[in-house]
């Protein structure tokens, strides 16, 4: 399935506060809409992986997207290495948006950068002829690159480079 736009976070809770309003305007509009965590969110001080994994399955299915996925990299400790790289292109080759959304390239929380830059450096990477995916049947995967990657900002403290009006989104 070809997805307009894949919003990806480091924590199963980081697109919900930071672009849900604007994955809300865009699905209202028509677009095909997707989210992707990176973590499960088990050192969260809130609630525990599970909890978490079951509340982000029930916002995406409010939201209307039409898929959430999981690299299942740990909470805290992942890298930016060949393997997490990898594990986010293949989520990209899969579903081929034209957009991808991520956390903030410069934020008060470490995995939110390393994140960024992780995701930033497997959209380019996806798109790469020489780098060899496969799906889950094994079929080697069509390269492919988002024509754009914006960075969300959690942070309250960091100001946008633009802003999107989701008003009638608040609820």
């Amino acid at each position: 399935m070809k997805l307009d736009i894949l919003a990806i976070g480091v924590h199963p809770d980081d697109v919900e506060l930071s672009c849900s309003g604007t994955l809300l305007k865009a699905i209202s509009a028509g677009k095909k809409v997707g989210i992707l965590d990176l973590t499960r969110g088990e050192l969260g001080t809130r609630g525990n992986a599970a909890i978490r994994e079951k509340e982000a399955a029930e916002a995406a299915k409010l939201m209307g997207a039409l898929v959430r996925e999981n690299t299942d990299m740990p909470d805290g400790f992942f890298r930016h290495n060949r393997k997490n790289i990898l594990k986010i292109v293949r989520i990209i080759r899969k579903y081929q948006p034209e957009i991808v959304l991520a956390n903030a390239l410069d934020d008060s929380h470490p995995d939110h950068g390393r994140a960024a830059k992780l995701t930033s450096d497997a959209c380019f990477t996806a798109g790469l002829v020489k780098v060899e995916t496969h799906d889950d049947q094994n079929a080697t995967q069509e390269r492919w690159r988002p024509k754009a990657v914006y960075h969300y900002i959690q942070d309250h403290h960091l100001q946008p480079d633009f802003i999107i009006d989701i008003t009638p989104y608040m609820d």
